[in-house]
């Protein structure tokens, strides 16, 4: 299937997304917080997994000047062997009833992809963006209940699993390869009545080193496509093994990127960092300002 089939939806470029009836404006790039509840994330695990200190980095988050709060309860990274469903729901369902209540207007994200954990977050604290880190490939209904509930939707790409994904990715060519990827799997989501999608080229999931960078070089690539992207690199191993550090070395470095990654057309930094990131949307503004 072409691309042009999908783009035929996406006459002109998607500079929002509708949350609910509240339009979240992308015409500049924005910040989505991150709010892990996980015992077990690779850079923030065990931080935030009382009601007090969940609220807490919520309020941190609003007030750096972040657009999204993106609350995830299950830990996605390289070799994890995962949680059941009613666990994810034990963790996210609170975390989300809580910053809800606490902020009642702020813009919440739930990373999850578990159609049934989707559903019944939703249906009990409103509605929420979805953010699945599998396309849609882990769960065959996920599809179908985002078009049913109405939320935008974050399509990422992923090769493999979580538990696998690090061993030996191969692409022959990793932006047509995703490209293919994006093509499929909107297609199926216009045809499940999903209105906002969101793309993510899964930066660090069944990549190498090489691969990062190479799908880094050319991110503008999948602005054919029209619609909003996603970048998410915030501390990764793609940043501190490059430099020979750790996680909690690697700010400078996320900061660099994400702004290497703001010139090449995201409009949403998924981050730890919050203000950091907000400073490079604000510089990388101001330059664009100043073109004549």
């Amino acid at each position: 299937m072409l691309i042009t089939s999908t783009l035929a939806t996406f006459l002109k470029r998607k500079n929002s997304i509708n949350l609910n009836g509240r339009l979240i404006d992308l015409s500049t790039p924005i910040v989505m917080g991150i709010l892990n509840v996980t015992p077990d994330s690779f850079f923030d695990g065990g931080k935030y997994e009382t009601e007090k200190k969940i609220i807490e980095r919520a309020e941190e988050i609003l007030v750096q000047g972040a657009t999204i709060i993106d609350i995830g309860a299950f830990s996605t990274r390289p070799g994890t062997e995962g949680i059941s469903t009613q666990e994810e729901i034990d963790r996210l369902l609170p975390a989300v009833k809580a910053v809800r209540k606490a902020f009642p207007t702020a813009n919440i994200s739930i990373d999850t992809f578990r159609s049934g954990v989707a559903l019944k977050v939703i249906e009990d604290c409103g509605a929420c963006i979805v953010n699945d880190v599998s396309g849609g490939n882990f769960d065959d209904c996920m599809f179908e209940t985002i078009g049913r509930l109405g939320v935008p939707y974050i399509l990422m790409h992923l090769l493999g699993t979580p538990l696998q994904m690090e061993k030996h990715p191969v692409y022959e060519d990793i932006i047509h390869d995703i490209s293919m990827y994006f093509t499929d799997r909107v297609n199926k989501l216009i045809k499940a009545g999903v209105k906002d999608v969101i793309l993510d080229p899964g930066f660090g999931f069944g990549k190498t080193l090489a691969h990062n960078y190479e799908l880094l070089n050319r991110l503008d690539s999948f602005k054919v496509f029209q619609l909003p992207i996603l970048v998410g690199i915030s501390r990764k191993s793609m940043i501190y093994k490059l430099l020979g550090s750790q996680p909690e070395d690697a700010l400078n470095g996320t900061s660099i990127v994400n702004t290497l990654a703001l010139m090449g057309g995201a409009d949403i930094l998924r981050v730890h960092d919050v203000s950091e990131a907000v400073e490079a949307v604000r510089i990388l503004n101001k330059l664009r300002s100043t073109q004549i």
